[in-house]
């Protein structure tokens, strides 16, 4: 391989001996290149020389502000050569092509379970370590992943993002819109491979299964009575809280 200038050339050079001779002074990280390094030392830094002439916002990579106004073009150009998906982000194509090849390079220390990306291995490692990070400011509920998080604090502010095009109902979940949306559409995904059977939601289907097997998970707390449905249960339950009709005065036979 030829290079035109010198340090080029050491540069490609510590490649294979696996030198790094340039250190961050904050965090001691090394490096094989010093543009590499001048580019970390702007975490430290707070440096962000690059910025999006459309909006005003700074960045600290040039790569990452080419991204950006792509946002404002509407240009993408990585497209994935398996579905013609496009990307504004090169990493995110890379990211996406791992749904057709399989590949997972992120492995669990614990328990050596692959993941695509390294965001879904940290949220699966916190499953080992019982850490959950996110504590909804309301109620001190916390949280593994975020999103779950996101979730949750609609209980909170009643927000209902997720409309319903055929007649306006709103819902808190996104799946919650696809089951109701299927009341529209009767589309029904899930069958019942005993009989054929099919219904709109996984829950009715696993709930019916259990007319095959035979299995009852749900007990009543104080008469041990089994049941196939939880509904079936709290209903039941209402008999032993409901209150009973008073005999105070009443002659019996």
């Amino acid at each position: 391989m030829s290079f035109i200038q010198l340090a080029s050339l050491k540069a490609h050079e510590w490649t294979h001996t696996e030198e790094k001779p340039f250190q961050c002074s904050q965090c001691r990280k090394i490096f094989t290149l010093l543009a590499n390094l001048k580019r970390h030392e702007r975490i430290h830094t707070g440096e962000k020389p690059y910025h999006c002439f459309q909006c005003e916002k700074r960045f600290s990579r040039s790569g990452d502000l080419k991204a950006h106004e792509w946002t404002h073009t509407g240009e993408e150009p990585f497209h994935c050569s398996q579905c013609r998906k496009r990307f504004t982000v090169l990493a995110n194509l890379k990211r996406h092509e791992r749904i057709h090849t399989g590949e997972k390079p992120h492995h669990c220390s614990h328990c050596g379970m692959g993941f695509i990306q390294s965001r879904s291995l940290k949220e699966h490692e916190w499953t080992h370590t019982g850490e959950k990070p996110f504590q909804c400011s309301q109620c001190g509920k916390s949280f593994i992943v975020l999103s779950n998080l996101k979730r949750h604090e609609r209980i909170h502010t009643g927000e209902k993002p997720f409309q319903c095009s055929h007649c306006g109902n709103s819902f808190t979940q996104r799946g919650h819109l696809k089951e109701h949306e299927r009341i529209h559409t009767g589309e029904k995904p899930y069958h019942c491979s005993q009989c054929k059977n099919r219904f709109s939601r996984v829950g009715d289907l696993k709930a019916h299964e259990r007319t095959h097997t035979g299995e009852k998970p749900f007990q009543c707390s104080q008469c041990r009575k089994s049941f196939t449905v939880l509904a079936t249960l709290k209903r039941h339950e209402r008999k032993h809280t409901e209150e009973k009709p008073s005999t105070d005065g009443v002659d019996g036979d």
